[in-house]
Parts: structure tokens; C-alpha cells; sequence
């Protein structure tokens, strides 16, 4: 079920195939050659690095402060819990779906709420340029990571032991010596486990952009899935796409490695 199609991706990236997709054999690099000759990849692998990076650093710096929150005792606690995961439960296109309506530069109810608090004199195209609209792909993303990096965290801070924490306060520390000496250190496997998910899920991530911005005003929103997926069903050119797939998988292998090689290195330690 997993080797068969990678394979088969690996195997179509060096292979000829027609917009019928019937073979034509081997062609050996000839797919690579011209993928790394598209004038746009240079441009889409730094946006999909942006885009990575800042999307598990900036999930990762709000889930820590909110899983606090969620952990401590207060009335509702429950409820609270259950609506965050409604962002992450809920289908991703829908998700984004409804933030296209709100970003709507005529009916979007964004405009309505800033126009009536005074903040702006005219309706805003939010996504009708390259860098607001990659901005807010990333603020939608952030909304749909937070809840389950959350959970991990909040999952994490259930394991430390109360007597740990009431030994401290005992001896006098503050509330963020606690957090950075015994509380954050604690939480590193759960924030480890986090962030390496959250990184192959935002690095696959395709609804988000495609159901807001399709990549565009041209190539300007893609991530290398998403041209992908252009050069795929646009350019009818599949060995080419697979060729980009490819890559794609090798850069999540290189992740993967690096998971484990942190994951043994712990267990050494």
C-alpha cells in the first residue's frame, strides 16, 4: 500500500509519458533537467521553506502559552477544550472555504467588521497580492495546526507530576523559573513529536492554497506541491510532476532521518 505507489512515482519520474499517459521508455534525467530549467522553482522552494518554517515555529510559540491555559483548572475548562478542536477536526477544505468568504474583498465579513470599528475608509482585497495573500494562507494554516499541537502539548504537561511542581514552589521558584527549568524541559519529547508531524503536514499541505489562492496570482502562493499539482494537470506533463513528487518525498525521508536520529539520540542520553 505505501511501497508499491512510491515506487511507481520514482519509477514515472524517468519515464516519458504523453498528456494520454502512455510511455514512451526511459528518458533517464530529462524530467529533472527540465524541472530544475522552470524559472519558477527557485522562487517556490524558498516560499516552501517560508512556509514551513514559519508555520511549525509560529503553531509551536502560540500552542505552548494556550496549552497552559487548557491545563489549568477554571470553569468550562471542557468546553474550551472541545472547541479548539474544531478547527483541526473539521475538513480542511471547508476550513478554508469559509476563510475565502471572510477574506472576501466585496461581502467578507472581515471588511464589514473593520469598516465598522473605523480601521479602514475602503473595502480591502486581502488576497489580491502576493504577499497578503501568502501572509494569510500562513495565518489559515497557523488556525488549522494550533489545535492539534496543542494537544500534544497538553498531552505532554498531563505527565509531569504535581509533587515535581510543588517541590519547586517550595523552594522557592517563580512561576517561569518553574516553566524553564522543569516544566519546558519535560515537555520536550511531546513538543518533539509536534513539531515533526506538524512538519509534514504543512510541508504536504495543499487545500489551504489551492482552495484560496490556487497558487496564484500566477506561481506567487505555490509550494512545491502545488506546482506539483499545476505541472501535473495544467502542463499535462506527468513524469515531470513526478519527477517534483519525488523530490518532494525525499526532502519528508530527510526529515524522517533526522526524527529518528534525534529520537536515538534521546534514548542515549
Amino acid at each position: 500500500m505505501v511501497l508499491y505507489p512510491a515506487f511507481e512515482m520514482v519509477k514515472t519520474s524517468f519515464m516519458s509519458i504523453d498528456a494520454t499517459g502512455t510511455s514512451h521508455g526511459f528518458t533517464g534525467l530529462s524530467n529533472y533537467r527540465t524541472l530544475f530549467r522552470n524559472p519558477n522553482l527557485t522562487a517556490v522552494l524558498e516560499r516552501t521553506v517560508i512556509w514551513t518554517i514559519s508555520i511549525v515555529v509560529l503553531t509551536v510559540l502560540i500552542s505552548l502559552p494556550v496549552a497552559q491555559i487548557l491545563h489549568a483548572k477554571f470553569p468550562g475548562r471542557r468546553f474550551v477544550r472541545y472547541a479548539l478542536i474544531v478547527p483541526w477536526a473539521a475538513s480542511v477544505v471547508m476550513t478554508s472555504t469559509s476563510w475565502l468568504w471572510i477574506l472576501n474583498g466585496y461581502y467578507g465579513v472581515l471588511n464589514r467588521i473593520l469598516l465598522s470599528l473605523g480601521l479602514i475608509q475602503d473595502q480591502k482585497q486581502f488576497l489580491g497580492s502576493q504577499t497578503q495573500s501568502f501572509t494569510w494562507l500562513i495565518i489559515v494554516a497557523i488556525f488549522v495546526s494550533v489545535p492539534f499541537t496543542t494537544y500534544v502539548v497538553l498531552a505532554g504537561l498531563t505527565t509531569i507530576g504535581e509533587d515535581i511542581l510543588e517541590a519547586s514552589t517550595v523552594d522557592g521558584a517563580s512561576g517561569w523559573q518553574r516553566y524553564k527549568s522543569i516544566i519546558f524541559p519535560l515537555l520536550r519529547p511531546a513538543l518533539l513529536i509536534g513539531m515533526v508531524i506538524n512538519l509534514i503536514n504543512v510541508f504536504n499541505s495543499f487545500p489551504i492554497i489551492w482552495v484560496m489562492t490556487t497558487g496564484g496570482p500566477g506561481y506567487s502562493t505555490d509550494t512545491t506541491t502545488t506546482l506539483a499539482y499545476k505541472i501535473s494537470f495544467r502542463n499535462a506533463d506527468i513524469a515531470q510532476s513526478a519527477s517534483m513528487a519525488t523530490i518532494n518525498f525525499g526532502i519528508i525521508l530527510i526529515f524522517i532521518v533526522l526524527f529518528l536520529k534525534v529520537s536515538r539520540w534521546r534514548d542515549d542520553s
